[in-house]
């Protein structure tokens, strides 16, 4: 199969010939039909996350069963699903204590003594390293059973592969990670794909006010129409004071949705007392952000999100139905739609901030 190799950081996907095995029992093989260009993809391409190489990158898709191992008992061949990077194993502490995005466990795992899932033929039969359990800049993936869910066939698998990651990180932070209550006021720094599922999310959750803020004009036009009631252009204006006016002394929640120091701590600084920041960006390994020691007297919250703090094979099929019914902007979301060979250009694309997502279409 056809599938892009990162081989060394900094340098540009290779387009290479990749061998996949047979699916174990607990395994599906999946041909995948699209597969979104996510900011995280870009932050392994350059060294920001350390990552083994060489590695098929990709980890925002769907697509259809093929196969499925003798033991998988959560989708048959022929089912339409989406995957998710956060795999998770059903009976380890954080599982049974209903927090599976943070699943850490070797099951989900080939066994380093098992035949790899990826590897090439032609170079020894040599380990192709997963991406995130998925590895989706490809034809096919074999995965866990626990990462991919079975959606309704009516849904466009194009627009599905964006819940797989984008859509699920940022509405699942609203909704889950920090609990917007209708009413409540929301600020998001950053309005690509995340920042946008986040707005779209706290509308979803009823927000009374949900204040966007970006550099780029295009982004915040478009976070209007996922549901923004204002916008603050932060090439222009202070965030922090331009949300603190708005609001009169700052919001219940906010997200950042970029992955750097400064906006960590504006996201911080423009709380109200009692008031919670969701760090939903990739952070640069080795960064560390400041904030101000007094303000935790007044009860205000960092913290965290991983993957929307997710039980995807519940919320997955309920953000389908939101998208079926209007309710989820996701065609908006897709800036355009390339082959598999364009990957590195979208790479490139995301670097300027412009774009909101472009997906990967694998015509079979």
């Amino acid at each position: 199969m056809k599938a892009a190799v990162l081989r060394e950081v900094g340098k540009p996907l290779q387009i290479e010939d990749v061998k996949i095995g047979k699916p174990g029992p607990h395994e599906v093989l999946i041909r995948t039909a699209a597969a979104g260009v996510c900011h995280s993809d870009l932050h392994f391409v350059e060294g920001k996350y350390p990552f083994p190489l060489p590695a098929v990158l990709g980890h925002e898709s769907a697509g259809v069963v093929e196969q499925v191992g003798s033991e998988v008992r959560t989708v048959k061949v022929g089912d339409h699903v989406i995957t998710c990077l956060s795999a998770y194993c059903g009976h380890c502490e954080v599982c049974l204590t209903g927090h599976m995005s943070l699943c850490t466990s070797p099951d989900t795992k080939r066994g380093k003594g098992d035949e790899p899932r990826l590897f090439r033929e032609d170079a020894g039969a040599s380990t192709m390293n997963q991406f995130l359990n998925l590895s989706s800049f490809a034809e096919q993936m074999l995965i866990h059973e626990h990462a991919c869910v079975a959606i309704r066939r009516d849904m466009p698998l194009d627009v599905a592969a964006l819940i797989g990651c984008s859509v699920t990180t940022g509405v699942g932070a609203v909704i889950h990670t920090s609990n917007v209550r209708a009413g409540e006021t929301v600020a998001v720094i950053g309005c690509g794909g995340v920042g946008l599922a986040a707005i779209n999310g706290a509308a979803i959750a009823g927000a009374g006010r949900i204040i966007a803020i970006d550099r780029i004009g295009s982004k915040l036009n478009l976070a209007k129409h996922f549901g923004a009631t204002d916008v603050i252009d932060a090439s222009a204006d202070d965030p922090v004071k331009a949300v603190m006016d708005l609001t009169g002394g700052g919001v219940h929640h906010s997200f950042e949705a970029i992955g750097l120091k400064q906006t960590a701590e504006q996201a911080f600084r423009m709380l109200r007392r009692g008031g919670t920041a969701n760090i939903i960006g990739m952070i640069p390994v080795g960064t560390t952000i400041e904030l101000h020691g007094a303000d935790f007297l007044g009860e205000k919250r960092i913290q965290g999100s991983l993957m929307g703090s997710n039980r995807f094979p519940v919320d997955m099929p309920r953000f389908v139905d939101f998208y079926m019914s209007g309710k989820l902007k996701l065609d908006e979301m897709i800036s355009r739609r390339i082959p598999l060979t364009g990957v590195n250009e979208a790479l490139e694309e995301l670097k300027t901030g412009e774009l909101a997502r472009s997906v990967i279409v694998f015509d079979h």
